[in-house]
């Protein structure tokens, strides 16, 4: 099944780029000065090519792991974008830390700079406005925002749970609007005029401009975030007869509580009767990852060029994952595999390449950063340093990764151990999957008596964790 993590191919894809790369890498590499984190939105890690996708074309961030480290198991905190940002960039499951990461460098003589969405951005309302959403101005010394049309720019344009396909600038879903999450727009251009490339020339710029002074670099892109606009040829590389959608087993969705099924699914929404928009929206996917990672690529070249590379570590991320149809579900905001489960490939000279099985979270990227530049980090995270595991990939630095999201009468966390999987809601239903068994969580053993002692174990390693962290039920 071409949505499946390959392990194999993975690892068989990133031997063919670095069987020269690290050895070289190590040899010419200066004490780490600089920082470069690229933040993708809405972007699952099971459709890169890095992470096994044999048919999403992603040569740029597939070379970026050749030459780091490529964490497979890496997990979300929130579960949509303004809680996932907001936990990673203050290091805290909920609430703030007394710093953000880039206030935290900006004490320690750091340039910190934000180009495109970091924190919290309504996409696409404040794309289109060109203003800060939920940022925290205080992170930065510099920021810069990238505008562009969204839905509105002109082209082929389709709602795709509502069937409806016109090229006419009027009655388009856009900011607000109940049926934009199934929105593409395919046009004639190059792409310049669309945010991420923004992004990604002013980034080049802002490179050039600080190349001689220490930096912190923040890229935040919103492909693939819906609607998911791109020039034609992106669109054209994926024709609709080669997608497959996902398998979904008959009556997969009797087992998963309510509480597991407040989102979008084909059940209660229009995009249920139409199979064939359903790879419309793989294929709208494909072509906005693609585009995003010819803007990665942009910048990497120019991180080359200007012989960064060798003093520069480079963190790549996404906020969280994204459903197209796994268990008929769709977008994000729940705790399946799919949303949870985020790229995370960290490169750092002087370090050898390779992958990891090590369970991590995003929380973890603001004390890494902080060891790499030979600086205590702050006391109140909630993250701990991956160094270790950067050095050695056989290591582990935590048994589990816990992800929450908050409704009106209380916190849901899941937690994702090394074989269990498990979810619990505020009414008190509960899923465990084993991972090993079950890894695209087709069956929920929460109520299986053979199962009890797993449940419970699971059940009290969520607890230690939540009362270690004094988080909030």
């Amino acid at each position: 099944m071409q949505h499946t993590t390959s392990i194999l191919f993975c690892g068989l894809h990133l031997i063919a780029f670095a069987a020269a790369g690290p050895a070289a890498h190590a040899a010419e590499s200066e004490p780490i000065k600089n920082v470069l984190m690229i933040v993708s939105d809405d972007l699952k890690a099971s459709v890169l090519g890095c992470y096994g996708d044999p048919q999403c074309e992603t040569p740029n961030i597939d070379r970026l792991a050749a030459r780091g480290m490529l964490f497979r198991r890496a997990y979300c905190q929130g579960t949509w974008c303004l809680p996932s940002r907001k936990s990673f960039m203050y290091s805290k499951y909920q609430g703030a830390s007394q710093k953000t990461l880039g206030g935290f460098l900006q004490d320690h003589g750091y340039y910190s700079a934000r180009v495109g969405k970091i924190f919290h951005m309504r996409v696409p309302g404040d794309i289109i406005d060109g203003t800060n959403g939920e940022d925290v101005e205080a992170c930065w010394t510099e920021r810069f925002n990238s505008p562009g049309r969204e839905a509105h720019t002109p082209g082929d344009y389709a709602c795709l749970n509502q069937n409806i396909f016109t090229d006419a600038p009027e009655n388009r879903q856009s900011t607000r609007m109940p049926h934009r999450m199934f929105v593409t727009v395919q046009y004639d251009g190059s792409g310049d005029d669309q945010p991420d490339a923004k992004s990604a020339a002013k980034s080049i710029e802002l490179l050039r401009e600080h190349a001689d002074q220490p930096f912190f670099l923040a890229v935040g892109f919103v492909r693939p975030h819906y609607p998911m606009v791109a020039p034609r040829d992106y669109f054209n590389q994926y024709s609709l007869s080669s997608i497959e959608t996902p398998h979904v087993p008959e009556n997969d969705l009797d087992d998963i509580p309510a509480a597991g099924l407040r989102g979008t699914r084909n059940g209660n929404n229009t995009i249920g009767q139409y199979p064939e928009n359903q790879k419309r929206m793989w294929q709208g996917y494909y072509a906005t990852v693609t585009f995003m990672d010819r803007q990665v690529g942009r910048i990497l070249d120019e991180l080359d060029r200007l012989g960064l590379a060798n003093s520069t570590a480079i963190v790549f991320t996404s906020d969280h994952g994204y459903h197209l149809g796994e268990h008929t579900l769709w977008q994000k905001k729940n705790f399946h595999e799919e949303v949870t489960r985020v790229p995370l490939i960290v490169s750092v000279p002087g370090l050898a390449s390779g992958e990891t099985d090590a369970i991590v979270e995003l929380v973890d990227i603001y004390p890494t950063v902080a060891e790499l530049l030979g600086l205590a980090a702050p006391n109140d995270l909630d993250g701990v340093s991956l160094v270790s595991v950067l050095n050695d990939p056989t290591r582990s630095v935590r048994d589990s990764a816990l992800s929450l999201d908050r409704i009106k009468s209380g916190w849901e966390f899941a937690d994702r151990g090394d074989r269990w999987a498990y979810m619990r809601y505020v009414d008190g239903s509960e899923e465990l999957y084993d991972m090993d068994s079950d890894p695209n969580q087709y069956r929920n053993l929460a109520k299986l008596p053979e199962y009890a002692a797993h449940l419970e174990a699971s059940r009290r390693r969520m607890d230690e964790k939540i009362k270690r962290h004094e988080l909030k039920r």
